[in-house]
């Protein structure tokens, strides 16, 4: 069975010349189905080909058109780009240019798009963090109104948008589809299970913590993990004579701030109990009233973007990463930290990319073992002692395509067909063994993973159990992302570089925060979903209220709790 993807000729040459075929027909998906896709697919043979000349057949009138579309490079856009586009110029005579830029670049294209109206990109592949914002605005076309209206002609009766597993995402308060994911991955944790279960390594852990080495189900056995394996000697193990017990990044970046925005924050306890995110405040300290209008972010108007939690949170981070990770990583952006834990050194990693995944199994790394199974597994993610049941657990990106109004309507009919196709249950599949990202119910249940489930460390297991839902990217609390998102890294890295206390650089991101949520409160371009600030009042009425903002625990540290990987599993399994 292959893993690895080709291209067919005809891709190989349009790419070469930048050609676009005069001709379009059902021949050239017959050689992309041979070459690239097989039995790679939910759907059979003839299915597969009553599908794409439904594209063949769609895309006519669009036949000679060049399509811009954007996405951040991740190996399942890189996928994307290189080999479902060409194949999809070559059986449709769109020419599709799929651009692959850094994802603060993407969110600044599109910003620039929403404020000038200019047509920049005929699509983008935008996270759905975006969600608030959208809605809010109203500067993207909602897909449930444009399947059904200027957009029905070109879509495809075997979307089926119920097999993707994203939607709820996706999806506004208003109760409508605005965008349709693409690509999704969770943060979990990882750990060397090699190490872990190494007869040595556990009698070593009991005797110094008092409890059984395992995966930590909160921080403070997280902490005890990375103290204990910090500098060990692992080479008893096939590891290092000097481990670390903790990997993380801290360069003032865009970056930093998705480390804390992406749930980061929950996963410590701020914020409100509520799937798919708190409510009324959510993990970026966030509250909104009963009609959804963001209200404040700072504890004097009810949010808990500088509470206790809040403060908590990123002490942890900064502890850790000085005194359990390597020093290089201080200096290190998301993508450069990414790939270390493959090299070998480290024992676990508490928010870890399942988009990782790929590049983690390769053959021959140092975390890999001869048979090709993994030497690592993933589990979900500690809670921190601020955490109480029904927060959320965790982040998911859902990379979503979205069509802005601002496009042409012929445009964004052709990049909605060359969309459609990325997601199809024809090219499902073998995307999914390509990226690991999955989107489809129809791709997770599909024997080739169940088969290849042994050698992908747990996330199979992760994607099939109910579990997954708990995961959750940002949600419609946040009323302009790209403007508010830009403070958090400002703000995260004055607290890491030191120039900052934790709490008084939370201080100043709340409040910056909420001066851009008053800006757009007074210029009205929200409508009645729009910011409506609270009063401030003095932090102890919010305090004594239920929920968050939470004041200081007594003990931030209580006694360490694991489970064995394999008993988690099971739960997952019942």
């Amino acid at each position: 069975m292959r893993f690895r993807h080709t291209t067919t000729a005809m891709a190989l040459a349009l790419m070469a010349t930048g050609v676009t075929p005069a001709w379009a027909d059902i021949e050239a998906a017959k050689a992309f189905l041979d070459a690239e896709i097989g039995d790679m697919s939910s759907l059979s043979r003839a299915e597969q080909e009553a599908e794409m000349q439904w594209f063949i057949d769609a895309a006519q009138p669009f036949a000679g058109m060049d399509i811009k579309v954007v996405s951040e490079t991740l190996t399942t856009h890189e996928y994307e780009a290189k080999v479902l586009a060409p194949a999809f110029t070559a059986m449709t005579g769109i020419k599709i240019t799929h651009d692959l830029i850094g994802e603060g670049d993407v969110v600044e294209k599109l910003q620039t798009q929403m404020q000038t109206g200019e047509n920049i990109y005929d699509a983008y592949i935008n996270d759905s963090d975006l969600i608030g914002t959208h809605w809010r605005y109203q500067q993207v076309r909602i897909l449930d109104d444009w399947m059904a209206g200027e957009g029905a002609a070109v879509t495809n009766p075997g979307l089926d948008v119920a097999d993707f597993i994203g939607t709820s995402f996706t999806t506004a308060p208003d109760g409508k589809l605005y965008q349709l994911p693409t690509q999704q991955f969770a943060n979990l944790y990882w750990f060397r299970a090699d190490w872990f279960d190494h007869e040595t390594t556990k009698a070593d852990f009991k005797a110094k913590y008092g409890y059984d080495l395992g995966v930590p189900l909160n921080w403070s056995a997280y902490e005890d993990i990375a103290e204990f394996f910090t500098g060990r000697d692992m080479s008893y193990a096939g590891g290092p004579t000097s481990a670390w017990g903790n990997m993380d990044y801290g360069k003032k970046d865009p970056s930093l701030g998705w480390r804390y925005t992406d749930a980061w924050m929950s996963m410590a306890g701020m914020g409100d109990v509520g799937e798919p995110n708190g409510l009324p405040v959510d993990e970026w300290g966030i509250r909104v009233n009963e009609a959804s209008q963001p209200v404040g972010s700072c504890v004097e108007r009810g949010g808990a973007t500088n509470d206790a939690a809040a403060v908590y949170a990123v002490t942890k981070a900064i502890d850790w990463l000085q005194r359990f990770t390597p020093p290089e990583a201080q200096g290190m952006t998301f993508g450069e930290a990414g790939p270390v834990p493959a090299q070998g050194q480290i024992a676990q990693q508490i928010f870890w990319y399942t988009a990782f995944t790929a590049d983690m199994v390769k053959e021959g790394l140092p975390v890999m073992n001869e048979d090709g199974t993994p030497k690592w597994r993933m589990a979900p993610s500690p809670h921190g002692a601020y955490w109480q049941e029904g927060m959320k657990v965790g982040y998911q990106d859902a990379g979503s395509w979205t069509l802005m109004k601002s496009t042409p309507v012929d445009r964004a009919q052709a990049a909605w067909l060359y969309a459609q196709f990325v997601v199809s249950k024809t090219v499902d599949v073998k995307k999914s063994h390509v990226g690991l990202t999955f989107i489809r119910e129809s791709t997770i249940q599909h024997d080739s993973f169940t088969e290849r489930a042994p050698r992908l460390g747990g996330l199979v297991e992760f994607y099939r159990s109910p579990a997954r839902v708990q995961w959750s990217p940002t949600g419609t609390n946040v009323p302009d992302y790209p403007k508010l998102a830009q403070l958090w890294w400002q703000n995260i890295g004055d607290a890491m570089s030191g120039a900052k206390s934790p709490q008084e650089a939370l201080d100043a991101l709340c409040a910056e925060q909420e001066r851009v949520m008053e800006r757009i409160e007074r210029a009205g371009v929200q409508g009645d979903i729009g910011p409506k600030m609270n009063e401030p009042q003095d932090a102890q009425f919010w305090l004594d209220e239920p929920g968050a903002p939470v004041a200081k625990l007594d003990n931030e540290k209580p006694m360490g709790e694991t489970i064995a990987y394999d008993e988690l599993i099971k739960s997952w399994q019942n």
